[in-house]
Order: C-alpha cells, then structure tokens, then sequence
C-alpha cells in the first residue's frame, strides 16, 4: 500500500526559495531518506506534507488522504528540526499534552506516556522541567511526543541532530525498531550513515528539485569502485594505467616495499578481469580485487559536486 505519494509538488516563496515539481512515492512500511544540503527545500516539503503550510502547485497524499486534510494528520507524528516546548512544564506533562491533543483515551495514556519516556532515555528525568532539558534531552522528548499517538507515518526532521553519539545509537536503534513495526518514516537527515543503515529508497534534492532517486542499491551502484591490493608498484604504473584504460584510478595506499592499492570505478566483473590482466602483464602482483561498496556520503558529495546551491534552509 502507498503510505506517501506527490505528485509535482511545488511551493514558491517571494524569496525565489521552495520546491519545485517533487513527486515520490513511499510504501507502506518503507524508510524513506530524503537527502540534501541545507537549503534545498526539504523542510519546506516536510512542512508541506504534514500539513503545516500549503502547496502552491500539485498535490499529495498519506494512505490517500489529501494531505493537511483532518484525516490525513490523525496518520502522522511529527518531529520538526526547530523543535520548541513548554519550558515550565515536567517532560511527562509534554507527552501527555500531546497525548491529548491526539485524543488517546487516558488509560492508554497512563500506559504509553511512561513506556515512551522510557524508551527515548528521558526515564527518570522526566519529572523535571524541560527549561533543565540539554537540547539533545529535548530531542528524546520530541521524538516521544511524535511517537505518542502510535502513528502510521513519522516524519522525521534531523531527529538526532542536538545528540551525542551514544544518543545517535540509540536513536538509530529506536527507528529500527519502528521500521520492523511496520512504521513508515519519512527520514530529513545529513547522518548518511544513519539513513544507509535504516532506509530503502532515498531521493536527493538540489535548489527544490529532486536530482536523483531511487533504492539505496541502485543509487550507490551508480559507480562500483573495484580494490586492487597489488604488488611491485611504481608511481609511473599508475599514469599507464589511466592513459591505457581510460579508467579513473586512485592510489588509496601505498607502501615503501612497492605494495599499494589502487581503487578504480568499473563497469562490471568483465572489465575488472581485463584489468588483472593488464596488471599482471606489467609485472605487478595482484594480491586482492574487491568491489568496494559505495558509501552514501560519498555519493551525496559526487553528485552535489560542482553544483551550486542556496545554502541556507529554505
């Protein structure tokens, strides 16, 4: 079933800023990596998605409501990058406003509030007042807030952003967890590592418009780089080899007794064997060939090579 579906979705600002035509689709269940540097419209797209500000052109929907519709935000928990609560108020009594204002029945409330407090690491801090809250404590309670009202959809706005390590971790674990549930999450993050590990499908947006997407497989075979860890190397090997092939070669190590390792980007396993050959015949021994995985980082940064953007959110 289609959880998130947009189709030409485009918000125009005076500023020249927004989106433009964004259309995508995510499945139920899904984890959906929504990618680009800061500017590029996606917080505006997020805002639009759960209802908080209005398209300007297309239109979109959550399990086929319309979104902003009544309907369509009952389906959602939200946890926005600029995230702001009453500082005057205990963490519990936060998450049970929200509870709520979702309209959960106060039994359920008196089960989930003290469960989700305790799941996000807040546990025994949570009768303290949040003017006391670190900023990554008022993360764990935003996240609690967007999960109280046990949503179909979370949209997800840099949700570790303000946290240490160990509260990235578990972070990261919780989402997991969500996702095995059934959860779908709509993820806005520049944590490559944790959207690689959580997300099936990924979409990469530049000045409001989406460059590329498509499942985190496909997008980081778009360049397989092949490890060639050899023997006999010299400097001069390595001009022949990018003058003879074409290919683009980097030394990604080497050693004084003439080891090195050399990384090149191949089309598939026929080109590499002609390039073991062609190493073998200068003389040079071929210890390992790898194909080396395509980190998401990595690809963000070649892709946004070279292009301009607007560099502040939008």
């Amino acid at each position: 079933m289609i959880a998130i579906q947009t189709e030409g979705l485009t918000k125009r600002f005076d500023n020249g800023r927004g989106c433009s035509d964004v259309s995508i689709t995510v499945r139920e269940g899904e984890a959906f990596g929504f990618l680009g540097p800061n500017g590029a419209g996606k917080s505006t797209c997020v805002k639009m998605l759960v209802g908080l500000i209005f398209p300007t052109e297309g239109r979109a929907s959550l399990f086929g409501e319309p979104i902003g519709s009544l309907s369509a935000r009952r389906l959602l928990g939200y946890l926005p990058e600029l995230y702001r609560y009453q500082e005057w108020l205990t963490g519990e009594e936060v998450v049970r406003l929200h509870a709520q204002m979702c309209r959960l029945p106060r039994a359920e409330a008196d089960r989930r509030v003290p469960q989700l407090l305790e799941r996000v690491g807040i546990g025994l801090r949570s009768r303290d007042r949040v003017k006391n809250y670190s900023k990554g404590m008022q993360q764990r309670l935003g996240l609690a807030c967007a999960l109280v009202g046990d949503p179909r959809i979370l949209f997800l706005d840099e949700p570790s952003s303000a946290m240490d390590p160990i509260g990235r971790s578990e972070v990261r674990e919780l989402l997991h967890e969500l996702k095995a549930q059934g959860k779908t999450i709509f993820l806005n993050s520049h944590l490559m590592e944790d959207v690689e590990s959580l997300c099936n499908r990924v979409a990469l947006l530049n000045n409001g418009r989406i460059l590329q997407q498509g499942t985190v497989e496909e997008v980081l075979q778009q360049r397989p780089v092949w490890r060639l860890r050899v023997g006999g190397f010299a400097p001069a090997l390595l001009d022949w080899l990018r003058g003879e092939t074409g290919l683009a070669f980097r030394l990604a190590a080497s050693e004084p007794d003439g080891s090195a390792v050399l990384e090149a980007e191949l089309e598939n396993e026929e080109q590499a064997g002609w390039l073991h050959a062609l190493i073998l015949d200068q003389g040079m021994t071929l210890y390992e060939s790898t194909r080396a995985k395509t980190r998401l980082e990595e690809w963000f940064v070649t892709e946004l090579s070279g292009k301009s953007h607007r560099g502040e959110k939008a």
